[in-house]
């Protein structure tokens, strides 16, 4: 006799086991499919950098880690660690010629689309472009033989923005817009006007998340940063886990659902500042 039951029992049974493996693709807790964007400035202790009042606001506003720190000085290997889970031995700013073992190599292997967006970049390229653009910025020149087609000037932005059409974005300013060589206003005026035209997009509100971040304080042993964690639910959360920038690219990689690179696979998520 034909047990019509059967099928019913197995597929009852498979469907849970499904969701279990599909969930595994993301971080614990984590929704997929949601869009990543990173903006990086330069250089400040949180006491500076929040005396910007756009930024005090974002802070006020949504998610607030206040004990996120860089992990070494100066800029380029936190840059590295941000994106590689690792420094790579490197401890100055110079250019480094690095194995294509990145945030950028890994996502275009897993056919995750990404873009990185560099304002000031130009016909130049990645290494040669002039101030304020800077290559000790553009983590992504490092990996691998140059710039992958995936980084372009961030004038390219807004169209990407419109069309939902990547789930990473990485944004760098130049070298004023991120306060390195200019002042606090004048990164928190490029701040007010660039992260608005982020969270009303398409891209952000179909499920985006924004880290907001410094690459180091103003030199200091602690290396306290700000790290501000923005989501489209709109909620304030604060966080006084201590955390760091393979903490970022844990946290990246969970919900983009692909694997750990180096210090970020024993790095703690930051998912008390996602929200549900």
């Amino acid at each position: 006799m034909i047990n019509r039951g059967a099928p019913i029992i197995k597929w009852l049974y498979l469907v849970p086991m499904a969701l279990l493996v599909f969930a595994g693709c993301t971080g614990p807790g984590q929704a997929p499919n949601r869009n990543v964007f990173v903006i990086v400035m330069e250089n400040k202790a949180p006491a500076d950098a929040l005396s910007g009042p756009f930024l005090a606001s974002l802070a006020a506003g949504h998610g607030d880690a206040t004990n996120y720190h860089a992990i070494t000085h100066p800029s380029v290997p936190n840059y590295l660690a941000m994106i590689s889970g690792q420094t790579w031995g490197v401890t100055d700013d110079s250019y480094h010629a690095l194995p294509p073992d990145d945030l950028g190599h890994q996502l275009t292997s897993a056919g995750v689309p990404w873009r990185a967006y560099m304002e000031g970049l130009g016909r130049e390229g990645c290494l040669d472009s002039p101030l304020p653009y800077d290559p000790g910025h553009n983590p992504f020149a490092f990996f691998g033989s140059g710039c992958p087609p995936n980084v372009v000037p961030l004038t390219d932005l807004q169209a990407d923005l419109v069309a939902n059409s990547m789930r990473f974005y990485w944004i760098t300013p130049d070298r004023c817009h991120d306060t390195h060589d200019c002042s606090v206003a004048d990164g928190d005026a490029w701040l007010q006007q660039t992260v608005p035209s982020i969270l009303s997009s398409k891209a952000f509100t179909s499920g985006g998340v924004l880290f907001l971040t410094y690459d180091e304080d103003d030199g200091s042993a602690d290396n306290r940063v700000v790290m501000i964690v923005i989501t489209n639910d709109g909620v304030h959360r604060t966080s006084a886990v201590r955390y760091d920038h393979y903490s970022l690219l844990a946290t990246i990689e969970d919900l983009l659902g692909v694997g750990r690179l180096g210090n970020a696979a024993s790095a703690q998520p930051m998912d008390d500042l996602l929200g549900g």
